[in-house]
C-alpha cells in the first residue's frame, strides 16, 4: 500500500516550525523568549523559522516596546490554524494507512 504523503504541508516539515505551531495551537499567544526556551533553539533559529511561518500567513508577529526592551509575541492566524489542523489530519491518515 502506497501512503499519500502529498497532503502533508511542507511549511511544517521543520521540527522548529512544527514546534512553534504546536505551541500556538494551545496558547492564544506566546512571547519570543518563552517559545525559544520551550523549543531550546537559538534566537536566530527561532527568528528565521517564525519569519517563514509569518510569510506563509500562518502566524501573526506583534512587536512592541515594554520599557526599553522589545517584546515580540506570536499568535496563530485562522489560516495557520486551519493549515496546521489539515497537516495533523494528513499525518493521522498516513499513520493509519501504515498500521
Amino acid at each position: 500500500m502506497n501512503p499519500n504523503i502529498h497532503k502533508l504541508n511542507k511549511a511544517f516539515e521543520s521540527r522548529v516550525r512544527l514546534g512553534i505551531m504546536s505551541i500556538l495551537m494551545v496558547n492564544d499567544s506566546m512571547d519570543f523568549n518563552s517559545i525559544k526556551e520551550l523549543l531550546q533553539v537559538t534566537d536566530g533559529n527561532l527568528a528565521s523559522h517564525s519569519a517563514a511561518l509569518e510569510k506563509d500567513g500562518y502566524i501573526h508577529v506583534k512587536k512592541e516596546f515594554v520599557g526599553k526592551k522589545t517584546l515580540t509575541t506570536y499568535s496563530a492566524t485562522k489560516i495557520g490554524v486551519k493549515a496546521f489542523e489539515a497537516h495533523l489530519d494528513a499525518l493521522e491518515k498516513l499513520i493509519k494507512k501504515i498500521e
